[in-house]
């Protein structure tokens, strides 16, 4: 499941135990890349906060499908299959079009965004994200105006960045620690975005 010890539920107690309750999904399932935190419970507590917050919260005003397609591009560029995976079937399930996903699928695949079934703006988006996830300091100020002048506000901006920024970090601790989806119920996710608390996957 990965290259360094986890503690699986079973063998859990204490607060590993209270924040696995709050993240596992059906069947006391805990996804890799939360159990690869078991020896640091504070940091899993934090990375979930971070995910949920940025990607599952209702504040949030960008489509939460396509702060999912962000998530699987970026992941996609870090070549990071677990997170495509998994955000994949998230992706699918919120967009409800089945040849849709799978044409967004396509174009990440061939690194051609353009060809993907979305609005020029989104497809904007997803450029800015490549320049951040691969060359961060190449991001200039007109690559934000750009997003302002194809219809982002500056808080759709925020959500923009966050993501992009979230995914490389999430990417980085899987490829990092060699987690794997071996076990993982794949695709699950923290989907009540009205209670930042509620962290079960479903």
């Amino acid at each position: 499941m990965t290259w360094i010890k986890t503690v699986p539920y079973e063998a859990s107690n204490g607060r590993l135990r209270m924040l696995y309750d709050r993240v596992k999904g059906p069947d006391n399932n805990v996804d890799n890349i939360m159990m690869s935190h078991s020896l640091r419970p504070h940091s899993m507590e934090g990375h979930m906060a971070l995910y949920k917050y940025v990607l599952h919260h209702s504040g949030n005003t960008v489509p939460k499908w396509f702060l999912e397609v962000l998530g699987v591009w970026v992941s996609s560029l870090n070549q990071c299959a677990y997170c495509v995976d998994h955000h994949f079937c998230g992706l699918k399930r919120l967009l409800k079009d089945d040849s849709k996903a799978v044409g967004i699928r396509a174009a990440i695949d061939a690194r051609t965004p353009e060809t993907a079934p979305l609005e020029a703006r989104q497809i904007l988006a997803m450029r800015y994200a490549e320049t951040l996830t691969r060359n961060p300091a190449m991001v200039r100020q007109s690559d934000i105006q750009a997003l302002r002048d194809a219809g982002f506000d500056d808080g759709q901006i925020l959500e923009i960045n966050q993501v992009t920024a979230y995914f490389s970090y999430a990417n980085r601790t899987v490829l990092g620690l060699g987690c794997s989806t071996q076990g993982d119920v794949v695709g699950l996710s923290p989907g009540n975005s009205d209670d930042p608390n509620d962290w079960n996957h479903a």
